[in-house]
């Protein structure tokens, strides 16, 4: 016991103490994780209890993030990537009543990242690429009526750097052409369309606690629906497709009453469990999530209203109505007629000790990976391809106040008044 005391007073310590930032001198990071001790104490508790695979803290915060979502299920996985991997398999799969077919199209947007692509592939989908708009990331939706082919079954609209797509306008398509919707929310928790979740709005969501986003379990990842079939699908995919977990466990064991039912296996599957130490982390910060989106929000808009004097040369982002945004990033998008471009940029602020990186991972149909996945394209992607080439984010997390983010402008306003200078000699 006094060991575990002496323990708990060290990891507090470690967490309580802040390093104190110095302009110029200290790194303004893409991500500082947002655990502290609570996480830590908590998941020591299940390694010295030695239960650490998927046991009941990793129910415990599926049921808090399903009521925090307000959606009837929530299924943990090992990853977001994970997530979607299980998502798409739970829509392909023989025992959902809808079950999309093979080689039939996915419409999603072209800026996004690789493991939203590659599970569409992996379960012989085609990904048909549409264009993004550039003010805040999402897919253009104006004109997706006209993208809808007699081979489409799905439309995946990916909420973008915690902005939110036009899901009325997805929605209503997908109904209209008897489509099924899936929401990729990897950046978004907490975002919100006409005071609904993200993830919830679809016919099934994904999420991602990857150490860089809005809340964390090191790796992790949810499957979110109001879907019981769903639900039950993706509980079997996620652990080897064995009954342990599904509701109806004991009516597939009266079927097969000659198997253990522990080692009853009714459907395919994978090994994507997550581990308590996963939902301990879990637990403690879905509690924190609201404060930490209040941060994020507060902070960009102090650079929309700071920057918006250099709307010549950069598109910003913009809210757009009945969306609640909660703000992965802060992106900027340098207009083609600027007198400088992002490599000028981000070598000036890396050597303002400012972290940045591409969006994601940029037009994705350009990437060397796609050689290997049949795919389509909606018209000529010209804004992907402009982010592709021009757009970049800073970091934009729970640990960045006044004083870092008065840095970040003053250290672009310099840029900017020494090229304009130079234009000008």
């Amino acid at each position: 016991m006094k060991l575990v005391n002496n323990l708990e007073k060290r990891i507090g310590e470690k967490f309580d103490k802040k390093q104190e930032f110095v302009p110029g001198k200290s790194t303004i990071s893409l991500i500082e994780p947002s655990f502290g001790k609570d996480e830590v104490i908590e998941a020591l508790d299940s390694l010295l209890s030695t239960n650490v695979t998927m046991g009941k803290k990793v129910r415990k915060f599926e049921s808090l993030f399903s009521s925090y979502l307000k959606s009837k299920h929530a299924v943990m996985v090992n990853s977001g990537s994970s997530a979607n991997l299980v998502a798409l398999s739970a829509l392909t799969n023989p025992w959902f009543k809808k079950q999309l077919k093979k080689n039939t199209e996915v419409i999603t947007p072209a800026v996004t990242w690789a493991t939203t692509i590659y599970p569409i592939q992996n379960l012989n989908l085609k990904p048909k690429f549409v264009d993004i708009d550039l003010e805040d990331f999402c897919m253009q939706t104006d004109n997706l009526d006209d993208v809808i082919s007699s081979k489409t079954s799905l439309i995946l609209p990916v909420h973008l750097l915690g902005n939110v797509c036009n899901m009325d306008r997805i929605n209503e398509v997908a109904k209209k052409n008897n489509l099924l919707v899936m929401e990729d929310c990897c950046e978004a928790h907490g975002a919100e369309f006409k005071g609904r979740k993200v993830g919830t709005i679809g016919n099934i969501g994904t999420f991602s606690f990857f150490l860089s986003h809005h809340i964390t379990t090191i790796e992790g990842g949810m499957v979110t629906t109001n879907d019981e079939s769903l639900s039950e699908i993706s509980k079997a995919l996620r652990a080897f497709g064995w009954t342990r977990d599904l509701k109806n466990k004991e009516i597939f064991a009266k079927k097969s009453p000659h198997i253990d039912p522990k080692f009853l296996f009714v459907n395919t599957g994978f090994n994507l469990r997550p581990t308590e130490i996963q939902g301990s982390f879990g637990m403690h910060q879905i509690g924190k999530l609201e404060k930490f989106i209040k941060i994020r929000k507060e902070n960009h808009r102090f650079w929309i209203k700071r920057l918006s004097q250099f709307s010549d040369y950069f598109i910003l982002t913009r809210e757009k109505k009945n969306t609640r945004p909660v703000h992965f990033s802060f992106p900027l998008t340098i207009r083609k007629e600027s007198p400088f471009n992002r490599k000028d940029l981000v070598n000036f602020l890396k050597k303002a000790k400012i972290e940045t990186r591409p969006v994601m991972g940029g037009n994705f149909s350009e990437q060397p990976a796609m050689q290997f996945i049949p795919y389509s394209k909606y018209g000529k992607l010209s804004n992907s391809k402009l982010a592709m080439t021009n757009s970049f984010f800073f970091g934009n997390h729970q640990n960045i106040g006044k004083i870092q983010r008065e840095y970040v402008v003053d250290a672009i306003s310099k840029f900017i008044d020494c090229k304009l200078w130079k234009k000008s000699k």
